[in-house]
């Protein structure tokens, strides 16, 4: 490990204390003088046993992940202001976090309530979804790179393995990540999907509930045996107390076949979020709320402001339902439209297969636009969080709202005559 007792300054940032320190490298607290902030410095060793082209290619690596980390801009994930070279030292500055990472709360003897654990990881699938509309995987979700700060919010930070679709993934190829927490198929190294993260986080949230890893043994291969091969033990037995939703809920996020597991992060959150339901009693209205926040970032929804899209609540519902269900029949007559949050859906015409919906997409909007008889039938292809929305109460919103819903289903014509031709 790198001395770096003697150093106190880094660029322009002054060198409080030392944070922690991590395989590859050490954070520090600092302080940047220009702004009067304290934030937290990541510093890596340039590797002294590589040859110079070797060496340049890290540096290339260093900087995607500061620029990839740099790019999101989230609540719920570390904020990375700056990244620069010191002499044969990168440096990653970023959001200092006053807090403790997610190791602290996954001992026996320090676990927090049930429905403190839930918020937490909700919170953590909050980040995650944005990532991943950003083509962003982590593939490293673990304990210690989950932080929690004084205010109680959950963060990510650590993106130095991430991977981007479609594009260049970050310092590490071939089998990535902390043994304990990979999925199935980083192990394997089939391809990596979102779910990957899915699959982490969930074993993340058996320790925060248990004290006890979801897979565990003597060494790597050990772990690694099981994650491949074998269920960790059954979570009601190490802790009857829980509902037995939380139990059904880890069987899914655990899944070996990436297609048995959650879809996206927001249909993890959706679970998390009815589980903390029956548990508190919140109301429909305060969930649909906190859900309703994903669609911000929707395309479909890029142009409404904030009180818009609290307007929009009392008019809609938020919908599961698993796959190969009909949503729209052809030839009926209804007035409801739909936007999918997650999962895609098939559109068929008669015996003719037309295209497949995804996320942020909608579909029955000729409802609204015709009065006439549905045209197409859905069908979902996986299971599908979608808001419904009723064409009736929708007129008794604003006009600025409707004028708003009636040029995104225009262009959204348009756009699928144009495909089609």
């Amino acid at each position: 490990m790198m001395d770096l007792s003697n150093l106190k300054t880094i660029g322009r940032y002054e060198i409080v204390k030392l944070l922690g320190r991590g395989s590859k490298g050490e954070v520090y607290l600092g302080m940047d003088p220009y702004i009067e902030r304290q934030v937290a410095i990541k510093i890596y060793p340039l590797p002294s046993d590589k040859f110079p082209n070797d060496v340049e290619r890290y540096k290339k690596k260093f900087f995607v992940e500061a620029q990839l980390a740099g790019r999101l801009i989230h609540p719920n994930i570390v904020a990375v202001y700056d990244a620069d070279l010191y002499g044969d030292l990168c440096y990653i500055t970023m959001e200092y976090v006053n807090g403790h990472t997610f190791d602290k709360y996954c001992k026996p003897d320090t676990l927090l309530p049930m429905e403190r654990v839930l918020e937490m990881v909700f919170q953590v699938c909050r980040g995650l979804e944005y990532a991943h509309q950003n083509n962003v995987i982590h593939r490293d979700i673990k304990p210690s790179n989950l932080m929690l700060n004084s205010e109680g919010h959950a963060k990510i930070t650590d993106f130095s393995i991430a991977y981007v679709k479609r594009g260049q993934s970050t310092l590490e190829t071939g089998i990535v990540g902390s043994p304990s927490y990979m999925c199935p198929e980083q192990i394997k190294e089939d391809s990596i999907t979102e779910k990957s993260d899915l699959f982490s986080l969930g074993s993340v949230l058996y320790e925060l509930l248990t004290g006890h890893r979801a897979f565990d043994g003597e060494n790597e291969y050990a772990i690694m045996y099981k994650i491949v091969n074998e269920e960790p033990a059954d979570l009601l037995e190490i802790k009857p107390d829980l509902p037995k939703s939380l139990g059904q809920m880890l069987e899914k996020a655990l899944a070996k076949d990436p297609s048995q597991r959650y879809q996206s992060a927001v249909d993890f959150a959706y679970d998390l979020r009815m589980s903390l339901h029956d548990l508190q009693d919140t109301t429909k209205e305060a969930i649909d709320t906190e859900l309703l926040s994903y669609i911000q970032a929707l395309p479909f929804f890029q142009d409404f402001t904030e009180s818009q899209i609290s307007e929009i609540l009392s008019v809609v519902d938020v919908i599961k339902t698993g796959s190969n269900k009909t949503i729209i029949q052809e030839g009926d007559v209804d007035d409801s439209f739909y936007v999918l949050i997650s999962g895609d859906v098939s559109v068929r015409k008669g015996k003719k297969s037309l295209t497949i919906l995804e996320k942020g997409q909608c579909f029955g909007e000729m409802a609204y636009l015709t009065g006439g008889a549905r045209n197409a039938t859905i069908t979902t292809n996986s299971e599908c969080i979608l808001l419904k929305f009723s064409s009736t109460l929708l007129e008794t919103l604003s006009e600025s709202i409707q004028l708003l819903f009636f040029r995104n289903f225009t262009q959204t014509v348009i756009q699928r005559l144009s495909q089609s031709t």
